[in-house]
């Protein structure tokens, strides 16, 4: 396996974690994708999960969606979409159908009422944003999933009952 130029070794706990990461869609932290392993992987740390995880956001065979529910969660289709995350559960989604991932800074006016609202300047100022190159792009959308929505429907119930 290549990384940035260097050459790494074969290893069947390597092949197994990224195959555990790329198998699901609930977008495992590094202590799911562990304890998924662990009963068939004999000696296999938490240590070592972290330390291939890492290696994989290297090269992109991996993308982070940062910290939800306390820890970092993983994503196995490195392709930019967008995801929901529930603010309730922590359960993170990918958004189905076609969403516009190829936003364009180039010469956006900041003082335009359509730029996006952390980069409207107030007042008189006119100003552009030029030159800049985007390296990436994460779209998450934080709200309640339809699972949570039930379930505080029903203890809302039970309480007005």
């Amino acid at each position: 396996m290549s990384i940035k130029g260097i050459e790494r070794k074969h290893s069947k706990k390597r092949e197994a974690i990224l195959k555990t990461i790329r198998s699901t869609q609930s977008h495992p932290s590094a202590r799911w994708v562990y304890e998924q392993l662990r009963p068939c992987i004999p000696g296999l740390s938490l240590g070592t999960v972290y330390r291939n995880i890492n290696l994989f956001l290297e090269e992109g065979s991996v993308a982070s969606l940062g910290v939800v529910g306390g820890e970092e969660r993983f994503d196995g289709f490195v392709t930019p979409h967008p995801h929901l995350i529930c603010t309730c559960c922590g359960a993170v989604f990918d958004l189905p159908g076609d969403f516009p991932m190829d936003v364009s800074l180039d010469s956006i006016k900041l003082s335009d009422p359509k730029a996006p609202e952390s980069l409207l300047l107030r007042g008189n100022q006119e100003q552009t944003i030029s030159g800049f190159l985007i390296d990436y792009q994460k779209t998450l959308f934080y709200g309640v999933c339809s699972r949570c929505m039930y379930t505080l429907k029903l203890q809302h119930h039970a309480v007005s009952i």
